[in-house]
């Protein structure tokens, strides 16, 4: 069976199971769970320190989401430059908490889009889609994983993309990005406002040095205002406020986006 092996754990989080467990669950433990599950999350993606509290506010959103069977996972290629989108040539992803399953129908039905291929160099050392995965784990136990990395692709191709494996309260989608990078604390503040702000209005357009992730953010907000989603900023703070100095800050946001 091929497999793509954790390549940040002991870095961006744990290595060890049990640590890895005990972090995420105290990461969660002040957080509220949902009214009703999301359709789509908006979660950062830097190592659980400076992001984690941030993504566990918007996974908090997904506990008692039974339904949830099936994840497609989005995020921006950090290590290989490359055109279109990737999906990976492995049929399982694994963490620390164990293996995952790669959604092989999914994948396949992306594979007839013509921006889409298969390219294992692409996940191998990409940390965007690993670092979700123990929160997916820890709150959705099994489940099916399509994963996409975004290289240079266009906002209607990873819209189209998305549409693809959309399917419905089984499906749950996830785009990874942090926000502002490099700023001093209160400039990343005003920047990082005005682009929730964006995000908020489902305007899109915004631009690499907004958001990391921001042709994935871009498409989903575009298949979110065609399809009647309403959104939720559910937690945006930076480096500055969780565990880094503030003289260079990174922004990270979390946002649950929900079909009426």
């Amino acid at each position: 069976m091929r497999t793509r092996e954790a390549a940040v754990a002991g870095m961006f989080y744990p290595a060890g199971a049990r640590e890895l467990a005990s972090e995420v669950n105290a990461l969660m433990a002040r957080q509220r769970g949902p009214a009703e599950p999301p359709k789509a999350l908006i979660a950062p993606h830097a190592g659980y320190v400076y992001s984690g509290p941030v993504a566990a506010a918007v996974y908090s959103r997904l506990r008692g989401a039974e339904a949830i069977r099936r994840v497609v996972l989005v995020g921006p290629s950090h290590r290989v430059a490359f055109s279109g989108l990737a999906v990976p040539d492995a049929q399982v992803f694994v963490t620390p908490l164990g293996a995952i399953r790669i959604d092989d129908d999914a994948v396949e039905r992306l594979l007839a889009l013509p921006s889409v291929s298969r390219r294992a160099d692409a996940h191998m050392l990409e940390h965007s889609l690993e670092v979700q995965l123990p929160f997916l784990q820890m709150l959705l136990g099994e489940f099916l994983l399509t994963p996409v990395v975004i290289g240079n692709a266009s906002t209607n191709a990873v819209a189209t993309a998305m549409d693809a494996v959309w399917g419905g309260p089984e499906t749950l989608i996830v785009v990874s990005s942090d926000l502002s990078h490099y700023h001093r604390y209160e400039e990343a503040v005003v920047i990082d406002k005005a682009t929730s702000g964006a995000i908020l209005d489902l305007r899109g357009g915004l631009a690499p040095e907004q958001a990391c992730g921001c042709v994935g953010i871009n498409a989903l907000l575009a298949v979110a205002k065609r399809r009647g989603l309403t959104i939720e900023e559910v937690d945006r703070r930076n480096s500055g406020d969780t565990a880094g100095p503030r003289d260079q800050v990174v922004g990270y946001a979390s946002y649950a986006l929900y079909e009426n």
